[in-house]
C-alpha cells in the first residue's frame, strides 16, 4: 500500500492489509430484517402507551455524564444494542410533547404517516441537494402542496428547511440580495455603503429567529426595528409608517418588513394588505412568518385574517409544527423562486452535471448542498394521509380545543383569561391573590405542574406581566386533559400557599 504521506513504499517494512468484508458486523439482511421489526413493534408499543405515563420524567445527574462523557468502545457492539440504548437511555426522558398533556410550546407529536416516511427515506438516503433524484422532485411538489394550502401564487416554489428559523434566515438573506441587486449594490464599494444603512422591521411580538437571522446577514441590532402591537397583538402599520418615514429622513435604507402569522406568545395574526401596501411604496420585501400559522387561509374560520397573503415576497410555514412531520422540517415559500437563485445559486467544477439541468438543483436555492430527503417524504406522506380536508380538520380541532379551555377558565372564580388567539394558544392567570410577587408565583406555578409530572405548560411574557401558557397542537389532546390541566394549575396554587419548607424556605404542598 502507497504511503499517504510521502507518496511511497517505505522499503523496509510491507503494510498488512485485513481482507475485506462485504458484510459489517451485525449488519447481514436476516439481522438487519430483525432488527428493523424489533424497532417497529417498540415503537408502535411505545406510541400506544404514551399517553399514560408521566409527561416527562428529569433526568438523572448520573445519566446525563454518561450521556455526554462515554466514551467509544475499541470494539463495536452488536446492532440489537441499538434499541436497547433508546429504550434505556433516551425514550425515559423526552421533551414531552408527544403526550396529550402536554401544552408548554409549539411543539407537536409526530404523525404516524411522518415517522413511517422518514424511515423510509433514510434508507434511500438521496440528497436532495445536488443531482437529480426522484426526492428532489417529490421535495418540489411538496412545497408547492405547502404553497396551495397557503393560498400563495401557483408560481411559488421554494425549499424545506430544519425549521423556521433557518427559513427566516433565508428569506432575509434573499430579501437583502433583491434589495441590494435592484439598487445597483449587489458588489464592491456600493454594496459596503448601502448594506451599512440597512433597516429591518418586524413585530414587537415576532419570534426571536427573525432578529438572529438578522444577526446573521451581518445587520446590527441598532437598525432594528421592532415596532409596536395593538391591543390584539398585532402589528401596528401607522407605527411602521412612521418608523419607516423616520429612517428614510435620516438617511437609512428600509429594505424588508417582517409579519408575524400566529406569534408565540398570544397566537396573533398581523395585518397583511397594510403592510405590504407600504412595502410595495417604499420599495421593501414583505416577508411573513408563518412557522406556526403560516397555512391558516386554508381553514374558512380563519380565512379571512389573511387576505392578500398572495401578495407576500416570501412565508415561513413549519409543517413540524401545524402539521405533525416529524422534526425538523420547515419550508420556506417564495412566490418568485428566481430571488432564492439569485442569492444561492453558486457553481463548481465537482458540481457540473454531465447533461443540462431540466430544473436548478435545490442547493441554488438555499445555503445547504447536502440536504437530506427525509423531509420531503415525511412531509409528503403526513400531506397525503391527511388530505386537505383532514389539514383542515386537524387545525380546526386545534381552534375547537382552545375555544374550550378559554371557556374553562373562563368558569373557574381563581383563574383570568388573558389575550389569546385566533391562534389555538391559551394564556391565564390565577386571579389576585396575596402570593407576594405575581411573576414569581406563575413562574413557580408552571414549575410545580411540570415537576408534578401529569401536565406540561410553560410561561410568557405579556405586556410585562408573567403569565401561564397553554399551546394546542397535539392530535392526541382531548377535553379531558383540558381538565386535568386546570386541576393540576388548581393544585399547584394550593401547594404554593401550604407551609414552608423547613430545609429550602419554599412552600410545600398540604397533604
Amino acid at each position: 500500500m502507497a504511503n499517504r504521506v510521502s507518496g511511497h513504499t517505505p522499503a523496509d517494512r510491507r503494510e498488512y492489509v485485513p481482507p475485506l468484508d462485504p458484510t459489517p458486523p451485525g449488519a447481514n439482511p436476516k439481522v438487519l430484517h430483525d432488527e428493523l421489526v424489533a424497532a417497529a413493534e417498540w415503537v408502535s408499543q411505545y406510541l400506544s402507551e404514551l399517553p399514560g405515563g408521566p409527561v416527562s420524567s428529569p433526568i438523572p445527574v448520573r445519566r446525563r455524564v454518561r450521556l455526554r462523557d462515554a466514551p467509544l468502545g475499541r470494539r463495536g457492539q452488536e446492532l440489537g444494542r441499538v434499541l436497547d440504548f433508546v429504550r434505556d437511555e433516551i425514550a425515559p426522558y423526552p421533551t414531552g410533547n408527544g403526550h396529550p398533556a402536554f401544552f408548554a410550546w409549539v411543539n407537536s407529536p409526530p404523525a404516524p404517516a411522518g415517522i413511517i416516511g422518514d424511515l423510509l427515506a433514510c434508507a434511500i438516503n438521496a440528497t436532495c441537494g445536488m443531482g437529480e433524484n426522484a426526492l428532489m422532485d417529490l421535495e418540489r411538489g411538496t412545497v408547492r402542496m405547502l404553497a396551495g394550502l397557503a393560498a400563495l401564487p401557483d408560481t411559488t416554489g421554494g425549499v424545506l428547511t430544519s425549521g423556521g428559523s433557518m427559513a427566516n434566515l433565508l428569506a432575509l438573506a434573499t430579501a437583502r440580495t433583491w434589495f441590494l441587486t435592484r439598487r445597483g449594490s449587489g458588489d464592491g464599494p456600493a454594496y459596503d455603503r448601502d448594506h451599512a444603512r440597512l433597516t429591518l422591521y418586524y413585530s414587537a411580538q415576532a419570534h426571536m429567529s427573525v432578529a438572529k437571522a438578522a444577526a446573521c446577514i451581518g445587520l446590527p441590532a441598532h437598525r432594528l426595528r421592532p415596532i409596536a402591537t395593538d391591543a390584539y397583538d398585532r402589528l401596528d402599520p401607522a407605527a411602521l409608517q412612521a418608523a419607516v418615514t423616520d429612517d428614510l429622513d435620516a438617511g437609512l435604507l428600509p429594505f424588508c418588513t417582517v409579519t408575524t402569522l400566529g406569534t408565540t406568545a398570544t397566537g396573533a395574526v398581523d395585518p397583511l394588505e397594510p403592510v405590504t401596501d407600504l412595502c410595495r411604496s417604499a420599495g421593501m420585501w414583505h416577508h411573513a412568518d408563518g412557522a406556526w400559522g403560516g397555512l391558516g387561509a386554508a381553514v374558512p374560520a380563519l380565512a379571512p385574517l389573511y387576505r392578500g397573503i398572495e401578495n407576500v415576497d416570501s412565508l415561513t410555514v413549519d409543517p413540524h409544527k401545524t402539521l405533525s412531520v416529524p422534526v425538523g422540517c420547515g419550508a420556506l415559500l417564495v412566490p418568485d423562486p428566481a430571488h432564492l437563485h439569485t442569492a444561492f445559486a453558486h457553481r463548481a467544477s465537482y458540481l457540473t452535471s454531465g447533461e443540462p439541468d431540466v430544473l436548478p438543483w435545490l442547493s441554488h436555492a438555499t445555503i445547504e448542498l447536502t440536504r437530506p430527503g427525509t423531509r420531503a417524504l415525511a412531509l409528503w406522506a403526513t400531506l397525503n394521509h391527511l388530505g386537505h380536508d383532514g389539514i383542515t380538520a386537524l387545525i380546526e380541532q386545534y381552534l375547537t380545543l382552545a375555544d374550550r379551555l378559554r371557556h374553562k377558565i373562563t368558569a373557574e372564580p381563581r383563574l383570568e383569561l388573558m389575550s389569546s388567539g385566533p391562534w389555538p394558544v391559551v394564556c391565564f392567570r390565577l386571579t389576585a391573590q396575596d402570593h407576594g410577587d405575581q411573576d414569581q408565583l406563575h413562574t413557580r406555578i408552571a414549575h410545580r405542574v411540570q415537576a408534578a409530572g401529569r401536565a406540561y405548560l410553560a410561561t410568557v411574557a405579556v405586556r410585562d406581566r408573567t403569565v401561564l401558557r397553554a399551546c394546542l397542537c397535539n392530535y392526541r389532546t382531548t377535553p379531558e386533559d383540558l381538565d386535568l390541566l386546570i386541576g393540576e394549575v388548581l393544585d399547584a396554587a394550593d401547594a404554593d400557599q401550604g407551609p414552608a419548607d423547613p430545609q429550602g424556605g419554599r412552600p410545600v404542598r398540604q397533604q
